[in-house]
């Protein structure tokens, strides 16, 4: 990745590409969950600080065998079904582990499942060679394999399923003599074909098993996940008008009949009630939207926005820790901050709340039904009462109570015929 940044902590979705493997992980509820670190292991850990989970050191990567074998002394004891997964192969769905296991357990029992797929490009994955069925006849490192292995198309994940008394028995008898001197993991298929337990491949869309080694692959995914992401909110009824252009995160929720217009961004930590627009080249994170509710174009809404039933934010306006209750308006250049603002309020162009001091945050509340007029500042800690109004161009900083008008305006003056004299001597002036 050429980065600062480990590789499994790379963001997927606005999610780091480890964690997307760790939540479908958790949907199986697995006794126990062993992450495998060695370089740059510090930043995993701090990652992963807080997850129920064992970490084990690779101290040298000798290759993927080797790497499963650091995993013994957190499995001591353990007896079930061991998925082997990796953190750099993010996409894989439940059903599909499911389905590992499942072929694990049947009643042929198999030595060995191991995922497999056949992308458009098998480029430099190792191949599996079937038999009968699905049972594999050989496994193959790219780097090994002859011109005829390699123009087979079944490609071997790395990911596989093994029983947890099979497992580091045959990781022991694996050898490193290859074309790279590493331990591979695959090796364990001919380990158990020679104690005479056959093998069987799962396979599943080449998506699923896609590795991110590099920023252009992180790319490629990120892009093949977005075009399902899209087609599944269509799925479950909302309207994209170009779905091309619009970028979802891995939590973004939407409900029914949402639409949504060309060029939005959700960052992570967005949902969406039925029947709420979001129109084009709005950026939206950390953010709810309640029903029927109607945001941008142009609009930025910024963690802890919270938008009440049939709200409204317009053009060129950000929320950022600020709810607006329910038909509130803020349709016109306006910033928002650590604000209440009351059902039915009316935010005019141009209003800011002055929530920051340089050192400390405050809270401004505007009451229901409430009008702040054009180019008003309130400046925190400040209240508007339900019902008041301030005139346009105030700074308000003092409480406004309920009903009452609000205004900081100096007196307007007009001197009759000043204009004309200065246009006179201006120019004057300047033919000289």
């Amino acid at each position: 990745m050429r980065s600062d940044l480990h590789k499994v902590l790379h963001p997927l979705a606005g999610k780091p590409m480890l964690m997307h493997l760790l939540d479908t992980v958790d949907t199986l509820e697995a006794e126990r969950r062993v992450v495998v670190v060695g370089t740059g292991r510090e930043q995993l850990e701090g990652a992963l600080a807080g997850h129920q989970l064992t970490l084990a050191l690779q101290a040298e990567q000798k290759g993927t065998g080797h790497a499963v074998a650091q995993a013994a002394e957190a499995l001591a004891g353990f007896d079930g079904t061991v998925l082997v997964l990796y953190g750099d192969t993010p996409c894989i769905e439940t059903a599909t582990l499911q389905a590992m296991q499942g072929r694990l357990e049947a009643e042929d029992r198999p030595g060995v499942v191991v995922l497999a797929s056949s992308p458009d490009d098998p480029a430099s994955y190792g191949r599996v060679v079937l038999g009968q069925g699905d049972t594999i006849a050989r496994m193959v490192e790219y780097k090994d394999a002859s011109p005829e292995e390699r123009a087979v198309r079944l490609c071997n994940s790395g990911m596989m399923a093994v029983a947890a008394s099979d497992l580091f028995r045959w990781l022991a008898k694996v050898g490193n003599d290859n074309a790279a001197g590493e331990y591979y993991l695959p090796d364990i298929v001919m380990v158990a074909a020679a104690e005479g337990r056959h093998s069987v491949a799962v396979e599943c869309d080449p998506w699923q098993t896609a590795g991110i080694n590099s920023r252009s692959e992180l790319a490629l995914v990120e892009r093949d996940w977005q075009g399902r992401r899209r087609a599944q909110a269509m799925a479950e009824g909302a309207t994209l008008f170009d779905p091309d252009t619009v970028w979802f995160s891995a939590d973004t929720r939407l409900g029914r009949d949402v639409l949504v217009e060309p060029s939005v961004f959700f960052g992570p930590g967005v949902s969406v009630a039925d029947g709420a627009v979001i129109r084009a080249f709005s950026h939206l994170e950390g953010a709810s939207v309640g029903a029927g509710a109607e945001v941008g174009p142009y609009a930025r809404l910024r963690p802890g926005a919270e938008l009440g039933e049939r709200s409204k934010v317009g053009n060129f306006v950000e929320i950022k820790k600020a709810k607006l209750g329910a038909r509130a308006k803020a349709n016109h250049l306006s910033y928002i901050g650590d604000a209440d603002v009351g059902a039915g309020a009316n935010i005019g162009a141009g209003t800011i709340t002055c929530n920051y001091d340089g050192f400390f945050k405050y809270q401004t509340r505007i009451g229901e039904g409430a009008f702040i007029g054009s180019n008003s500042s309130l400046v925190a800690p400040v209240n508007v009462g339900a019902g008041a109004i301030v005139g346009a161009g105030s700074v308000v900083t003092r409480d406004v109570e309920g009903d009452a008008l609000g205004v900081t305006r100096a007196e307007q003056k007009q001197l009759s015929g000043w204009a004309a004299h200065f246009r006179e001597r201006q120019s004057a002036k300047k033919g000289k």
